[in-house]
């Protein structure tokens, strides 16, 4: 049996493990209130997207309505970016920071 060559190159390999380096960079999830979106649809999305408890989702749509806007959740660019496109197809303004 004959080896197989090798699929990538060296510097393939390190632009992957760049990436990895910097990806570690804690980023957070901000979620900003508006005038159309109910307590209870932001609390649901917060829920099913972030994972939050009943008490964390319910917690951050008040800091939401008062504040303005809440980090609802840190974590790395590529953890956040599918929560983010959810949120926001949810119809709630959300960004990564």
């Amino acid at each position: 049996m004959s080896m197989q060559p090798l699929e990538h190159t060296v510097e393939e390999e390190v632009e992957i493990l760049l990436e990895d380096v910097v990806d570690t960079e804690e980023h957070d999830l901000v979620v900003f209130n508006d005038d159309i979106n109910t307590f209870d649809h932001v609390a649901k999305v917060l829920i099913k997207v972030c994972k939050h408890s009943q008490e964390q989702a319910e917690q951050c749509t008040m800091i939401i309505h008062y504040k303005g806007k809440c980090a609802v959740k840190k974590g790395s660019m590529k953890q956040l970016k599918p929560m983010c496109q959810s949120i926001l197809d949810a119809g709630i303004q959300a960004v990564i920071v």
